[in-house]
């Protein structure tokens, strides 16, 4: 059980102390408590220096919640309200799914495909949080980004993230490829990709389940971007999508039988077949 204000002790490490004595590992517990005292992320080695400075009692009842929600389940970044994603730096709530880092893979895949092409046209589907686009258009300005979203509350937080950074990506409410016009010289999208029925999503239930689940098999989605997307691609341009650990094979199915060629995948940071792609014939 969390203690109150009155009985919370009130140095730095007696915080760090208290809050590992709860079971939250010492990562969580330093970054909550910066949080909590209005400092940023990346002081953590102030906390160590700092260890018997005291905490003011608004700071030290602040951390006192902020430990009572991580303990709940919360994740991380929705109490901290940002997550680190290739570069830059998100604001996340529950509207959106939390970057992970293994779709980092997606980002560098994507940067590789287009190198050489200035001013190239990309379109993001599903762009939660804009973390894709924007984590694209912050390494090649030169890129013109079209980012959509089935959610509109979904957008207007990627909308505050681009004007944040200064990152210029437009930005369209759309089911998938419905609302799109014109062609792309890349299509990329993490798209949910989880099973109606996966237990994994019980340990998932604070983020939107909408962007998380996709049919009995989790490849609703993925069938219907893959399906749809050929019309809106240059001829000889790819698509890449993120998908499970276990779907690399049919989805290289699913893009050889709407006829992309070159179909490939690559793996995550764990090692993972995470992502594949997909080209349009030239002809």
């Amino acid at each position: 059980m969390v203690v109150t204000p009155a009985a919370f002790p009130h140095s730095v490490a007696l915080a760090i102390v208290h809050a590992r004595g709860l079971g939250l590992d010492a990562l969580d517990a330093q970054l909550l408590l910066l949080h909590a005292m209005g400092m940023p992320s990346e002081c953590r080695v102030w906390l160590t220096a700092h260890a018997d400075d005291p905490i003011a009692p608004s700071a030290g009842t602040l951390f006192l919640t902020l430990l009572a929600r991580r303990l709940a389940g919360e994740p991380l970044a929705y109490i901290l309200g940002q997550k680190e994603f290739y570069g830059i730096s998100l604001s996340v709530d529950s509207r959106v799914l939390i970057p992970r880092p293994d779709t980092e893979t997606l980002v560098e895949w994507s940067l590789e495909i287009l190198a050489g092409h200035p001013g190239a046209r990309v379109l993001d589907l599903g762009t939660g949080s804009g973390a894709i686009a924007l984590a694209l258009k912050h390494q090649r300005p030169d890129l013109q980004i079209l980012a959509l979203d089935a959610s509109a509350a979904a957008l207007e937080l990627a909308r505050q993230n681009a004007a944040r950074l200064g990152l210029e990506v437009c930005f369209l409410q759309s089911d998938w490829l419905r609302a799109v016009a014109g062609v792309f010289d890349l299509i990329l999208s993490n798209p949910p990709y989880v099973g109606d029925a996966d237990p994994h999503l019980a340990e998932l239930a604070w983020e939107p389940e909408q962007a998380l689940a996709a049919g009995a098999d989790g490849l609703d989605d993925l069938r219907e971007i893959i399906a749809t997307a050929p019309p809106h691609l240059q001829p000889g341009s790819w698509l890449l999508v993120e998908h499970g650990h276990d779907q690399a094979r049919r989805v290289g199915e699913m893009l050889r039988d709407c006829g992309f060629q070159q179909i490939t995948s690559r793996r995550d940071l764990g090692g993972i077949e995470r992502c594949s792609a997909g080209r349009r014939p030239v002809q």
